[in-house]
């Protein structure tokens, strides 16, 4: 790798170690021509399937633009970023998982919801009203009374049961 100071052709490295939960290699290298040093990130470069549009539009898979409906929905609730990372990670690889050229951009919706759910139930909601374009109040307090029902059961669920 060339050196980003001088342009030495040569570096070394000095150091290597997983990153990103293993799906990166962090290196440290070293320019021996000019001393400095650097850190380079390397990835495996798969191939995303092909997103289709609701309209019919194919358009290529763009992990910003999920970063950045999911950063959007999570503004200003308390979300560890760590939990936010990890969840645009398991995103992504159940997209690459899928095996498939194309995908609908209805079920990247849904890996969306189904995370954020997990996240936050307020950016749940934010995402769902955008998503689903909810038009009025009702369609709010519908999709709020679902997500409580299913806390409920959830709750319920954990409850120890008499014998």
């Amino acid at each position: 790798m060339h050196c980003p100071f001088c342009g030495f052709a040569d570096t070394r490295v000095v150091d290597s170690r997983l990153a990103d939960e293993g799906e990166a290699v962090k290196r440290r290298r070293e320019c021996p021509a000019c001393g400095q040093r650097f850190t380079t990130y390397e990835r495996a470069e798969l191939g995303y399937p092909m997103v289709v549009k609701a309209d019919g539009r194919r358009e290529a898979f763009n992990a910003e633009k999920l970063q950045r409906g999911l950063t959007r929905a999570l503004s200003k609730r308390p979300v560890a970023t760590e939990r936010v990372d990890a969840a645009l990670r398991d995103i992504e690889r159940q997209i690459r998982a899928s095996g498939e050229r194309e995908i609908a951009a209805r079920t990247i919706g849904e890996l969306v919801m189904r995370a954020l759910g997990e996240l936050d139930p307020v950016a749940y909601v934010r995402f769902a009203s955008v998503y689903r374009r909810f038009e009025d109040v009702d369609a709010f307090s519908a999709e709020i009374a679902r997500l409580k029902a299913k806390d409920d059961k959830a709750d319920a669920d954990e409850l120890p049961r008499e014998s």
